[in-house]
């Protein structure tokens, strides 16, 4: 039997695979999809010269409640905040050290002419 919410995972695949993609048109490295541990997951990980990017990314397929992006609150930055801590203590030494941390946040919309993508960088 199919998931109930089958449509709304794919979508969020679709949406972080698009974002994935618009990091790399752009230059950037990703480092890591969907990398979990107890706390959570991160979508996205990207470098791109002294700049490291924890990206996550909301998908919708209407905007019925709002942008997207609205549904990163204060509490899922924390979250975030925390997750990015593990991500790095898990890295080899010293392999991140220097760089530009910042925290972006992707809203992923179904349009008419497939996903558009509204990148918050630097959102928090």
């Amino acid at each position: 039997m199919p998931h109930p919410n089958g449509g709304r995972h794919d979508l969020g695949r679709l949406a972080e695979t698009a974002v994935a993609s618009w990091y790399q048109d752009r230059g950037w490295e990703v480092l890591s999809r969907n990398w979990r541990c107890r706390q959570g997951e991160l979508d996205v990980v990207a470098s791109q010269g002294r700049w490291l990017a924890f990206c996550e990314v909301k998908a919708r397929s209407s905007r019925r409640f709002g942008a997207p992006q609205e549904a990163v609150n204060w509490a899922k930055r924390k979250r975030l905040r925390l997750l990015a801590a593990r991500w790095l203590a898990e890295q080899p030494d010293g392999v991140h050290r220097g760089k530009q941390i910042r925290f972006d946040v992707a809203g992923v919309s179904a349009g008419s002419q497939g996903l558009v993508i509204e990148m918050i960088e630097g959102a928090f």
